[in-house]
This record gives C-alpha cells, sequence and structure tokens, in this order.
C-alpha cells in the first residue's frame, strides 16, 4: 500500500508556497503521493488557492511522487479546460498525476452562489458527460460530442498524456452510496468519503463491491483516507484488506506546525 497525504486549499492551507514547500518536504520524507482538495468557496470570509496553478509548481519541485487534485469538481469545471490542465500538470510532472473527480461539495456554496446547478442527479450528469469528455480529447483521435448538458465540436485535442493509454482518474463516492462506486469501477480507482476511521471490514467491504462491478481489481486502486496516525495504525491491516492507497488528511484541530511534522516525520513514523 502506498502513503499519501491529502491537504485542503483553503483557510490555513490557502497559502500557495506553503503547500509547494510541503509537497517538496513530502518526497524527501518518504511519501508516496501529494494531493490537493478543490474548492472556490466553502465558507464566507475563508482564502482558497487554486490547486491547478499549485500543482504546476508541485511538478517542478518534486520529481518521484504522484501527485493531483483530491477531488476536482468536474460538473463546475468545464472538461475540456480540465483535458488540457491535467494534460500540462502531466507533462510537467513526466507523468505523474493522478485526476481524482467529483460531483462536487457543499453544493449551495460551490455551486449554487455561481448559478450552477446544485441538484445532485444534474451534476452526476454533468460529471459522467464530462468524463466521457475527458477520455475523448486525450485519445488524440478526433473527437466530438453532443449531450444533455455539453457539446464539442469535432476537434483533435494535443497533445497526448505522457501516461499511456491514460491520465489515471479516480472517482470519489460517498460510502457507501453505490451509483458513484459503480461510475468509479470503470476507471482506475475509487475515493470514498466517510466519517470517522475506516474499519477492516468495512475495507474487505468496499472491494468486495468494486471486484463485482468490476469482475477483478487487478491494477485498480482502492483508496482510503483518514488520519496520519490511523495510517500508520492500521496501514497493514488495510493493505491485506484490499486497499491500495491511505490518504492522510489534516484533522480540523491541527495546527500548520502540527501537519508539517507530521509530514517530516513520514508515513511509517506517525
Amino acid at each position: 500500500m502506498r502513503f499519501g497525504i491529502s491537504v485542503a486549499n483553503f483557510a490555513r492551507y490557502a497559502d500557495p508556497e506553503l503547500i509547494v514547500r510541503w509537497a517538496g518536504l513530502a518526497e524527501t520524507s518518504s511519501w508516496d503521493g501529494f494531493f490537493l482538495w478543490d474548492h472556490i468557496a466553502v465558507a464566507e470570509g475563508w482564502d482558497h488557492s487554486d490547486p491547478w496553478v499549485e500543482l504546476g509548481a508541485i511538478a517542478q519541485v518534486t520529481d518521484r511522487i504522484a501527485i493531483g487534485p483530491m477531488v476536482t469538481p468536474l460538473p463546475r469545471r468545464r472538461p475540456w479546460v480540465v483535458a488540457r490542465q491535467a494534460t500540462t500538470v502531466d507533462h510537467l510532472s513526466g507523468g505523474r498525476l493522478i485526476l481524482g473527480v467529483g460531483i462536487g461539495n457543499p453544493p449551495e456554496e460551490e455551486f449554487g452562489r455561481f448559478g450552477e446547478p446544485t441538484d445532485d442527479r444534474e451534476r452526476a450528469d454533468l460529471l459522467d458527460e464530462g468524463l466521457e469528455i475527458l477520455k475523448g480529447m486525450w485519445s488524440g483521435e478526433p473527437y466530438s460530442h453532443s449531450g444533455e448538458h455539453l457539446s464539442v465540436a469535432r476537434s483533435t485535442f494535443g497533445p497526448t498524456p505522457v501516461q499511456q493509454p491514460t491520465i489515471p482518474i479516480w472517482v470519489a463516492a460517498m460510502w457507501p452510496n453505490r451509483r458513484p462506486m459503480r461510475r468509479a469501477a470503470r476507471f482506475e480507482g475509487v475515493f470514498p468519503f466517510k466519517m470517522g476511521t475506516w474499519s477492516v471490514d468495512e475495507v474487505l467491504h468496499l472491494a468486495s463491491i468494486m471486484n463485482d462491478f468490476r469482475g477483478d481489481l487487478e491494477g485498480f486502486d482502492l483508496v482510503i483516507s483518514g488520519s496520519f496516525l490511523d495510517g500508520s495504525e492500521f496501514g497493514g491491516e488495510y493493505a491485506d484488506a484490499g486497499a491500495t492507497w491511505y490518504l492522510a488528511v489534516p484533522r480540523p484541530g491541527d495546527t500548520v506546525d502540527d501537519v508539517e511534522a507530521a509530514i517530516r516525520r513520514g508515513p511509517s513514523a506517525q
């Protein structure tokens, strides 16, 4: 199992220089990945930074670790823009990008205040169309799309990503909601959210569900998250249950100094 860090892009973590420095520290401290949340307006008065700009900078100060947005709300973004951003970061990083996607949350703050749709079903449909467009544009072949919400005139997108046959996509799911997990089964990984610590039985259940949807789990990532401490305490059991990644997320009470110390200690010494 591999270990990564997942950091918010708002409030105390909205400082781009801090985030880029932490990514470099994560690489030298034996972490396997460094990922950023993608929010634009979680709460009134909070500062936010742009994760895609930060990822471009992170790609230049790291050489080994996987990087990416975890997750970007594709229904709030234009998929042809994300296709271009993702390909650019993939090239800057030498093929280390993992693209996390979801429907976006909280809907009223992140969508409604900007006149974007807040209905869960509509955002899910936008996510499905957006994912289809990403795959089509990354193919390097002439591509067009005409859907209920989105359209792309016939065009050829270039350059293609460094990673072939595709940039890995992890699809977010609210545990234990099955529709997003069924969607994730068509791609390269699933990133389910739940409150509290994952139990080993829950990871086993997740693996069983995804195996049923896919037929096998070969080359597929089961990604869970929790506190820095949980990853160290349960890592071996999670791996035995089928998890391939554990993402450490700062707790609400953690200070910037607390998080930096945890990153510096590395994934096996929390």
